[in-house]
């Protein structure tokens, strides 16, 4: 690859005619509007969706805005100041939840927009960035297209996860995703505890990647929304509607073409992956399906790392051309502050932006012989960044990853049989992993086709980010695969590169309008197509032999091939019958390759909503009886109280403990003494997996005392070494002795539970 500007620049940019003002903000309004619907048709209460978009108005997106107006040099266009604005306000957000809980004034953190609002009000050099001027206004088509966008993924989003888990489970059958109560539980410390502990076991650090948890906790301090209301409704369509406008905005700038960010959006949320097994298997992972709301610290942790492309994309070059304004001397602190928010908002983020600034040093450095110093800033600003989030957030644990090259492969590679054979099938497999995961990125190939190889610096940043996720997810293990979260975090790159090459081909095909259209009705046309065929199809494909999971995907990919050489054949006949079609060919075959895994989305949602217990994922039971004594809990004690209960297997197997539970830490919002330590830090990567013991025996046997042989001592050892106020009780796994009534305060019972109050 050679790393030099080819000349290709965007073509010459009108200034769009003027729309009135209400033509502007219509598509925005609209986008507003249709998730309001479907928040509501999920039985959002309307006053929550009031309490919730007052809270992001003036407490994230006012100041942040103001903020980012600041930093950046002239203004650009007004969504741009809005989206990344928002991101920033995300950013301070987070250092004012942890400086008011730190003191201990949480109830007091509604207060913090004041600390940016008082002196843009007071100053007069910072009262312009109230009222800025804007010279380029966003295309309607762009604005439009955006909020379909939004509008599509709400509706994924709707049938994947919001209409099939309700707020607060209604019934003694109620399921739910095995990870979402743990992810609940750690936003219920962070309403009160920086940094939080690990929920289920009192006392024990968590060195995990929390601030999207310390978010949501954010989000219901300041709003007065419920905790459950803000993860199961309102915060993922909104982390996920924001990610979409990032990556639209953002890839106008790195371009200086609006559409790249609008078909990279487009590629990142309304396409899915190239799987067709009708959403009940994931192969290598997702990208964005499932995982959005599945683990909704990665939509937070996009929010930040898409700004920051944008940030480091000038940093190590702008593209040669582009007519957006530079960010200027304030970028730096720019990417000072997303770097920051990165480190503890997925642990994946930043060393996949380190792996690309180092890929983007060694290719400038080996092509023009001299590397910006701008460049390595930026890389030492990412490796201190690193180094601060594995010394003090992650404390060095390694949370189950080692280094285990092909392990996410090796699943479906066979071990009995032929060197030929197990040759041929890793061959097969590596082809189903890139075309799963990969396939959306297809854009990248024509950019290097258009440019004969030669990028500018920013896309050659962009490859390098899109290289090193994969790259990464193929050189390690995990137990959990979350090595997957590499690939997660370079996609972002690799959307914004591939969406690049695709405008780069369509504009060399120089459409007609109406042409357009055609294009848009024919990409249409065969996503609907294949999701048709996929939906009437319901088999899924036995587990043996160890390659079968993926021979769906191989078959279609084989008959789509067989399809395309078809064509291939008639095409000097179709171009003399229409010759239009000449020198269109490759925009039409590409465009067919990133659309083709539209049905993912709507198969996933079809599983969703087939399942209405959780969904085609892992599901633990999540009785109503249950969380109502949680909720007692919560209503009834101090946020420091610590809880005690009898609860902590998911199931028994051959008397192992499946030490996955966190219902009570979730739902009380309180620390439990001891509940399942299966995700505790020092027990990811055990080889007895969830199974393993617990490491403190004696405090799990004065917990387990207190119900099933109580005494005297022992409670006051509960009491006093321990903190433990409460006592909560499921009857269904133990019923506690007669002899607690005696020594404890019984306060709550329902038909299955009983809280005892300490004292």
């Amino acid at each position: 690859m050679t790393v030099l500007a080819t000349g290709v620049a965007p073509g010459p940019t009108l200034p769009p005619r003027r729309r009135p003002p209400l033509a502007r903000v219509a598509p925005a309004l609209a986008g507003y509007a249709f998730v309001v619907v479907v928040l509501v048709g999920a039985g959002t209460p309307a006053v929550d969706i009031a309490r919730w978009t007052t809270y992001a108005l003036l407490a994230v997106l006012l100041p942040g805005t103001l903020v980012f107006r600041a930093l950046r040099g002239r203004p650009h266009t007004l969504v741009e100041d809005l989206a990344m604005g928002a991101a920033v306000g995300l950013v301070l957000e987070l250092a004012a939840w942890a400086a008011f809980t730190a003191v201990g004034a949480p109830g007091w953190l509604r207060a913090w927009p004041l600390a940016v609002l008082l002196p843009f009000a007071a100053v007069p050099r910072l009262r312009r960035h109230w009222r800025p001027r804007y010279a380029t206004v966003a295309p309607a088509g762009w604005a439009w297209s955006l909020a379909a966008i939004v509008a599509g993924f709400t509706l994924y989003l709707s049938e994947s996860f919001l209409q099939v888990n309700p707020v607060l489970p209604t019934d003694e059958g109620q399921a739910q995703y095995i990870d979402l109560a743990f992810q609940l539980s750690i936003a219920g410390a962070a309403t009160h505890q920086v940094p939080p502990d690990v929920p289920q076991v009192a006392g024990e650090p968590l060195h995990y990647h929390w601030f999207g948890f310390a978010h949501l906790a954010a989000t219901s301090l300041v709003s007065g929304v419920d905790l459950p209301t803000v993860l199961f409704r309102l915060a993922v369509p909104a982390l996920c509607a924001l990610a979409a406008v990032l990556v639209a905005v953002v890839g106008w700038r790195i371009s200086g073409r609006p559409y790249v960010g609008v078909v990279a959006s487009a590629l990142m949320f309304t396409v899915g992956e190239f799987g067709f097994e009708n959403g009940w298997r994931q192969l290598f992972g997702t990208q964005t399906t499932f995982i959005v709301w599945g683990s909704p610290s990665m939509t937070y942790s996009w929010v930040l790392l898409v700004p920051l492309l944008a940030v480091l994309g000038e940093v190590v070059g702008r593209a040669r051309g582009v007519a957006v304004p530079p960010l200027g001397r304030g970028g730096w602190v720019l990417a000072g502050l997303f770097l920051a928010a990165s480190t503890g908002a997925k642990a994946s983020s930043v060393p996949v932006v380190l792996a690309a600034l180092a890929f983007t040093a060694v290719l400038l450095l080996a092509v023009r012989r001299r590397l910006p110093r701008a460049v390595l800033v930026a890389a030492g600003l990412a490796l201190a960044a690193q180094g601060f989030a594995t010394a003090v957030l992650f404390a060095f644990e390694s949370h189950g990853v080692t280094l285990d090259p092909l392990s996410g492969l090796r699943t479906y590679v066979p071990t009995d049989r032929s060197a030929g054979v197990t040759a041929a099938v890793w061959v097969a497999v590596s082809v189903a992993f890139l075309l799963s995961l990969q396939l959306r990125l297809a854009g990248v190939v024509a950019l290097l086709r258009v440019r004969r190889a030669r990028l500018e610096p920013v896309q050659v940043f962009l490859f390098g980010g899109a290289l090193a996720g994969p790259a990464t997810y193929l050189l390690v293990g995990h137990p959990g695969s979350s090595n997957q979260y590499f690939t997660r975090a370079g996609f972002a790159f690799g959307v914004l590169l591939s969406a690049w090459g695709w405008v780069e081909l369509a504009e060399r095909a120089a459409l007609s309008a109406r042409e357009r259209r055609l294009l848009a009705v024919a990409a249409a046309g065969f996503a609907v197509l294949l999701t048709a065929i996929q939906l009437d199809s319901t088999t899924v494909t036995p587990a043996t032999p160890a390659y079968a999971p993926v021979l769906p995907l191989l078959v279609w990919a084989g008959g789509l091939t067989v399809v395309g050489l078809l064509l291939a054949l008639c095409w000097p006949a179709l171009t003399g019958r229409f010759p239009a079609l000449a020198g269109r060919g490759g925009l039409l075959v590409l465009t067919a390759v990133l659309v083709a895994g539209a049905p993912g989305l709507v198969l996933d949602a079809a599983a969703g909503r087939a399942n209405p217990n959780g969904g085609a994922y892992p599901v633990v039971p999540m009785p109503a009886s249950r969380v109502e004594a949680a909720r007692w809990v919560r209503a009834h004690s101090d946020p420091d109280d610590v809880v005690a209960t009898n609860v902590h297997c998911r199931v028994v197997v051959n008397g192992w403990c499946d030490a996955r539970t966190f219902w009570l830490s979730a739902y009380a919002e309180r620390a439990v003494l001891v509940e399942g330590w299966a995700f505790a830090p020092r027990m990811v990567g055990l080889p007895e997996g969830p199974y393993a013991p617990f490491w403190d025996a004696e405090r799990l046997r004065v917990n387990d005392a207190a119900v099933t042989a109580p005494t005297a001592a022992g409670l006051a050892t509960l009491r006093h070494r321990y903190g433990v106020r409460w006592l909560v009780v499921d009857r269904d796994v133990g019923v506690e002795s007669p002899q607690l009534r005696t020594l404890a305060d019984l306060r709550f019972t329902n038909a299955r539970m009983a809280v005892y109050h300490l004292g």
